[in-house]
């Protein structure tokens, strides 16, 4: 299948502001690419791209005082399989574990693995270690959290989703993630689109999505606890420790957010 993505955002700047945007399809769906997401600004501003420490695709740019408009539109080619399942996927032990991937055993800014590790084996010491214990701990975050946006804020951790039981889909992402690796699971953060291509309606309004990777069985398999069901269609922007190294946009000076638009469709 082929698959239209594309935002839009429209922010009011006081000032001069530099900015940093990741927002493009990631590296790894290159070779899928049909029409390609370049962001465009509105004024035009020269745009610098780099690659972060984990292999994401950046772009720098300064915004003036005003009314500055940020988007983008492309189209991919998506299998149109759902998220694989493999349920004998194997958790390798913490001296077996490539180097690469030791980074996503240790605690972050959103994921305290120090104040949740003593509740993580209390709970799920006893299921199969690997894919059943994965799954184990994304059906509990999956049960434990309500949804709701008007939960949404930008300092909550995976400590305070636990105990406020409340947040959006970063927020299950964070706390499933800080459990993992609570486990000795290698977990990573990812975001990205998703849309609502083979649920039924009603469809909620676009927005950019939260899941996370487990590594199991010498590779990196999707999990996502906001839905916690396999899906079709989803589009990786970018990966990280958690959602503090992967921010949409992150601006260095005081801003208003006017408009928020993303959109995720399945093309004839």
């Amino acid at each position: 299948m082929k698959i239209g993505v594309g935002f839009e955002i429209i922010y009011d700047f006081e000032q001069v502001t530099p900015l940093i945007a990741v927002v493009g399809m990631h590296f790894t769906r290159a070779s899928d690419i049909i029409v390609p997401d370049y962001l465009t600004t509105e004024p035009a501003v020269p745009i610098t791209p780099y690659r972060d420490g984990f292999g994401n695709w950046c772009n720098r740019l300064v915004a003036p005082a005003g009314r500055m408009r940020l988007a983008a539109e492309g189209t991919v080619r998506d299998s149109g399989l759902p998220d694989m399942i493999a349920p004998s996927a194997t958790q390798h032990a913490v001296e077996d574990l490539p180097s690469d991937t030791i980074v996503y055993l240790l605690g972050s800014r959103y994921c305290e693995t120090d104040r949740l590790s003593d509740i993580a084996w209390k709970l799920f010491e006893q299921v199969a270690p690997g894919w059943p214990r994965v799954q184990a701990i994304c059906d509990f975050v999956h049960d434990r959290i309500a949804f709701g946006y008007e939960h949404a804020r930008p300092t909550m951790t995976a400590w305070e989703v636990f105990n406020e039981r409340k947040g959006v889909c970063r927020d299950y992402a964070h706390l499933a993630i800080a459990l993992c690796r609570c486990m000795n699971i290698p977990a990573r953060y990812c975001t990205g689109y998703l849309g609502d291509i083979g649920i039924p309606p009603p469809h909620a309004v676009g927005d950019f999505a939260g899941w996370f990777e487990a590594y199991l069985g010498g590779r990196w398999y999707t999990f996502d606890p906001r839905n916690n069901t396999p899906r079709i269609g989803r589009v990786l922007i970018a990966q990280g420790r958690d959602a503090a190294d992967v921010p949409i946009t992150q601006t260095f000076g005081p801003n208003t957010l006017v408009s928020f638009k993303v959109w995720t469709d399945e093309l004839a």
